[in-house]
């Protein structure tokens, strides 16, 4: 008798201790991965730190290092804009690299057929958790700002984890109606060093990227991103 009691007792504790848990998890886990916007000014000191970050919670969700791209052109620009005359505005902004990606129905879209209006974008896959728990936030906006903002959801298409007849379901599943491309030959990931997902540009009108964030966001740093390239 005493042992089926320790047994209930034993049950009880682990009940509670799980409810716990999940009650922490709910209320602690919306403020995972909500970094704060990096502007371009502040990333030539944090890029290393920020990277790495963003790999290490990509990993702890299963991401690995599917859609992560080498240090490439975005690093190098921002070398080259600044080093040559720190006393230059101008040669101090970072131009946002023109890529190639694809639409639903497999032609060509490049991201200078956007520039003169403020674009979002953004990088994700329908495996990426955070990436899922942000869409919802991107779609309230796109639907407010749409007409203002140019919003580009760019997949990170590998054609093994992650194909466009996958990403293409998952968007039609959620009913998400903002911009879709495919990053087929991950030609965008690699301009833009997305070394772990989600990751997401804000590009002021002209074309120059004003901040990004590695990791999640919620409405209001997105809203934040969303003002600085409207001010632009």
């Amino acid at each position: 008798m005493d042992n089926k009691k320790k047994l209930i007792v034993i049950i009880a504790v682990f009940v509670i201790f799980m409810c716990g848990a999940a009650f922490l998890y709910n209320k602690l886990g919306k403020n995972v991965d909500r970094q704060q916007l990096i502007t371009h000014d502040e990333s030539a000191g944090d890029n290393e730190a920020s990277e790495q970050s963003s790999l290490d919670d990509e990993e702890q969700d299963g991401g690995g290092e599917e859609g992560s791209a080498p240090s490439a052109s975005v690093n190098d620009e921002v070398g080259s804009a600044s080093g040559s005359d720190n006393n230059q505005a101008d040669e101090e902004k970072m131009l946002a690299p023109d890529f190639t990606v694809y639409d639903i129905e497999g032609n060509v879209v490049h991201l200078s057929d956007y520039m003169g209006k403020p674009i979002v974008l953004n990088f994700w896959a329908s495996w990426c958790g955070p990436c899922k728990s942000e869409m919802p936030e991107f779609e309230e906006k796109y639907k407010e700002l749409g007409e203002e903002v140019q919003f580009l959801m760019v997949n990170m298409t590998d054609g093994s984890r992650e194909t466009v007849d996958v990403a293409s379901e998952f968007i039609n599943a959620q009913g998400y109606t903002f911009p879709v491309l495919y990053d087929t030959d991950i030609n965008a990931a690699y301009l833009y060093s997305v070394y772990s997902l989600p990751t997401t540009y804000f590009i002021d009108k002209d074309g120059y990227i004003v901040a990004y964030a590695a990791g999640a966001i919620d409405g209001a740093t997105l809203q934040k991103g969303i003002d600085m390239i409207l001010t632009e």
